[in-house]
């Protein structure tokens, strides 16, 4: 007998029985029967389970994976968290929650993006079983073909919705939402065939949307408790009541944003604006909203309304910076930078401009057109933010066959050695 095994032995049995209850993993607690009597009477008392991707890779005997989940956790007093990456049937997860889903927390699935008919055809489906789990507080599913509405009661007590991978439509999302009224965490990451999406949950503070497709969605909020917001793929955002939004994120890989409409984002503290074309109405709508930000990160590369890409037009420095005191992190990518060093961009500097509050700029340099103007810039970001600390200057694919890219990196290389302690180039 091991040493290990020796002390284990020695213990008391509520002492056993609390140490094993740790155990999630469900090759693990199948060991537990192999052990001792003791270590198997301690099985009824485990709160967790988790079946990895591979856990019926080697399965021998009659028994289906669904019928080996059943009888492990027929064992179990009152299981509360599940998770299961392995594949399993519409009919398996019924008789699974027929018998946990009263005690049941939190609920993982990998439910498998399966073939639109064969999901169609699955009675009962996997979505529908879920309502059997009445006081889940957490439910994550990955892989979900969502393309009818699922036949949900209301969980009352659901405060974490995560869909991971998912193949959406509208109506279906619609039900899902209204289904889950407490809501304090939302997030949809990876979803595709969503045209318009409207949210109205009271108690939501944390939401993270992720679209695929053409990025021509439109998406409306209105949660009073939001407070981080994270919008991927939409043209078109309209948000209400923001008063406690402190992080905003709103990015478009795909389409273009025509249109965002916020109140006056008084809490925001951290924006982040991605995207190839925004609007220029759009962007400038955001900055003027947001000038209580303190971390603003900018990475648009064209504006214009239509097809039409077009250079963003000139910012002044000086306006600029006097609407955004509290700016603390600034990351600029090329067009905005570009847009701010415009030769007029500085005539309006008086003697008692500082920036008061900024200690790290990050930007990114990827033309040498105006190398004069953007040399101006740098070194007016470093003359009157008294409190910077940090600049770093990323030149990147700078396009140019003329000597001037080669002069206008010189310049930036003898900017960076005068400055060392503060600049650096990437």
């Amino acid at each position: 007998m091991t040493i290990a095994k020796q002390i284990m032995e020695s213990l008391p049995d509520a002492i056993v029985q609390y140490i094993l209850s740790y155990m999630n993993n469900a090759r693990d607690v199948a060991l537990c029967n192999c052990v001792s009597k003791r270590w198997k009477d301690s099985i009824p008392y485990i709160r967790s389970l988790f079946f990895p991707r591979n856990s019926f890779d080697n399965l021998t005997g009659s028994d289906t994976p669904d019928d080996v989940v059943l009888k492990m956790i027929s064992l179990i007093e009152r299981l509360e968290n599940l998770v299961v990456y392995s594949p399993f049937s519409g009919a398996g997860l019924a008789s699974w929650l027929t018998l946990i889903g009263p005690s049941l927390r939190y609920l993982e699935l990998r439910m498998d993006n399966l073939a639109e008919q064969e999901v169609c055809n699955e009675r009962p489906s996997k979505l529908d079983c879920l309502t059997a789990a009445k006081n889940l507080e957490s439910l994550k599913l990955w892989g979900v073909l969502m393309t009818r509405s699922p036949k949900w009661d209301v969980f009352q007590k659901l405060k974490n919705l995560e869909i991971v991978g998912a193949r959406l439509e509208d109506p279906a999302l619609s039900t899902v939402l209204q289904a889950c009224p407490n809501l304090t965490k939302l997030l949809l990451l990876g979803c595709e065939g969503v045209v318009a999406v409207s949210i109205e949950l009271p108690h939501l503070e944390q939401c993270k949307l992720d679209f695929y497709g053409l990025g021509n969605c439109s998406f409306s909020m209105n949660c009073p408790k939001i407070e981080v917001l994270e919008v991927q793929g939409c043209s078109w955002i309209r948000v209400q009541k923001t008063k406690h939004l402190r992080n905003l994120s709103i990015a478009n890989n795909a389409g273009r944003v025509y249109m965002v409409d916020f109140e006056k984002l008084v809490a925001l503290e951290s924006l982040s604006i991605r995207g190839v074309q925004w609007c220029w109405g759009a962007i400038s709508s955001m900055l003027q909203w947001a000038s209580e930000v303190k971390h603003l990160y900018m990475k648009v590369e064209f504006t214009g309304d239509f097809e039409t890409l077009q250079p963003f037009p000139e910012v002044d420095f000086v306006d600029f910076f006097n609407n955004h005191p509290k700016l603390q992190n600034f990351d600029i990518h090329g067009a905005m930078f570009a847009a701010l060093c415009q030769k007029n961009s500085l005539k309006n500097v008086d003697s008692g401009f500082l920036i008061p509050c900024l200690e790290s700029v990050v930007i990114t340099v990827r033309s040498p057109l105006n190398a004069e103007q953007k040399m101006s810039t740098l070194e007016s970001l470093l003359k009157y933010g008294k409190n910077l600390k940090s600049m770093v200057i990323k030149v990147l694919q700078m396009k140019s066959n003329h000597s001037s890219a080669d002069d206008f990196f010189d310049e930036i290389c003898r900017f960076t050695c005068m400055n060392r302690k503060i600049v650096r180039i990437e």
